[in-house]
C-alpha cells in the first residue's frame, strides 16, 4: 500500500512513459528554478534584516536627539511653542508615499517621504527660541525619514519571509513528494513495459517452437509418405514380374505332345 501511494495511478503504455518522463523534466526545471528564488529571496532577506538591525541603531539615537531638542525649544520658547507650530500648519509638508520592486517575482513594497509645497513655518518662534524650533524640526524630519526607511524595511522583511516560507514548501514538495513519485512512477511503467516485453519475446519463442515442430512433423509425415509410395511402387512392380513368371510356368505346364513324359 505505501509502494503504490508513492506512484500515480496510471496505465503502463509507451506513451504514459513519455508522458511521465516529460513531467519529471519540468518538475526538476521547476524545482531548479524555485531553488534559484529561494536563495535570491534568502539573500535579499539577510540584507534587509542587517539593514533593520542598522537602522533601529541608529533611530535610537535619532530620536533621543530629537527629544533633547524638542526639550531644549519648549525650554527657551515655552511651553506654547506646540500650539504655536499647530497653528501655522494648514497641510503637512512632508508626505509619504508608497511603490513596489520586484524581486525575484516577489513584489515589495516601498515607502519614501516628499516634501510637497513651501515650509510656512520659517517665522516660528521669532520671538524667542526660532533657532532652537528649527533644530528641532531638523532632528524630526531626520526621524521621519528614518521612521519610513524602518517601516519600508520591516514590511519588505514580513513580505520576504512569507514569500521565502511559501517557496521552500513549493521546493521540499517537488523534491520530497512530486519528484520521487514520478520517478517511482517511471520505474513501475519500465518494469511493467520489460515484463511484457519478456512475455510477447517468451510467446513468440513458443510459437516459432511450435511452427519448428508442426513442420518437422510435416516434412517426417511428407517423408514417411513419399516411402510409402516407393515401397508400393516396388511391391507392384515384383507382383508384376511373380504374375508374369506364374503365367510363364502355367503356360509351359501344359501338356505337348512332342514331350514324351
Amino acid at each position: 500500500m505505501s509502494g503504490q501511494s508513492q506512484r500515480l495511478t496510471v496505465v503502463p503504455t509507451v506513451t504514459m512513459l513519455g508522458i511521465m518522463k516529460a513531467r519529471l523534466v519540468g518538475a526538476t526545471r521547476g524545482h531548479a528554478l524555485l531553488k534559484k528564488k529561494s536563495d535570491a529571496l534568502t539573500v535579499q532577506f539577510r540584507q534587509i534584516l542587517k539593514n533593520i538591525v542598522t537602522t533601529k541603531e541608529s533611530m535610537g539615537d535619532v530620536m533621543k536627539t530629537s527629544s533633547f531638542a524638542l526639550t531644549e525649544a519648549k525650554y527657551v520658547a515655552g511651553e506654547n511653542i506646540k500650539h504655536i507650530v499647530l497653528e501655522n500648519v494648514q497641510t503637512a509638508s512632508l508626505k509619504v508615499r508608497s511603490r513596489q520592486e520586484n524581486i525575484a517575482g516577489v513584489k515589495l513594497p516601498k515607502f519614501e517621504y516628499f516634501t510637497e509645497g513651501d515650509t510656512k513655518n520659517a517665522l516660528t518662534g521669532l520671538a524667542r527660541g526660532g533657532q532652537q524650533v528649527q533644530l528641532c524640526r531638523a532632528a524630526y524630519i531626520k526621524a521621519i525619514e528614518l521612521l519610513v526607511e524602518l517601516a519600508s524595511l520591516q514590511t519588505s522583511f514580513l513580505t520576504l519571509d512569507e514569500a521565502i516560507k511559501t517557496t521552500n514548501r513549493r521546493v521540499n514538495a517537488l523534491e520530497n513528494v512530486v519528484k520521487p513519485r514520478l520517478e517511482n512512477t517511471i520505474t513501475y511503467i519500465k518494469g511493467e513495459l520489460d515484463e511484457l516485453e519478456r512475455e510477447d519475446f517468451f510467446r513468440l519463442k513458443k510459437i516459432q517452437g511450435y511452427k519448428k515442430r508442426e513442420m518437422e512433423r510435416q516434412l517426417a509425415s511428407a517423408k514417411q509418405f513419399a516411402e510409402e509410395q516407393v515401397a508400393e511402387k516396388i511391391s507392384l512392380q515384383k507382383g508384376i514380374s511373380i504374375s508374369s513368371a506364374h503365367t510363364l510356368l502355367s503356360a509351359e505346364g501344359g501338356k505337348d505332345e512332342d514331350i514324351i513324359f
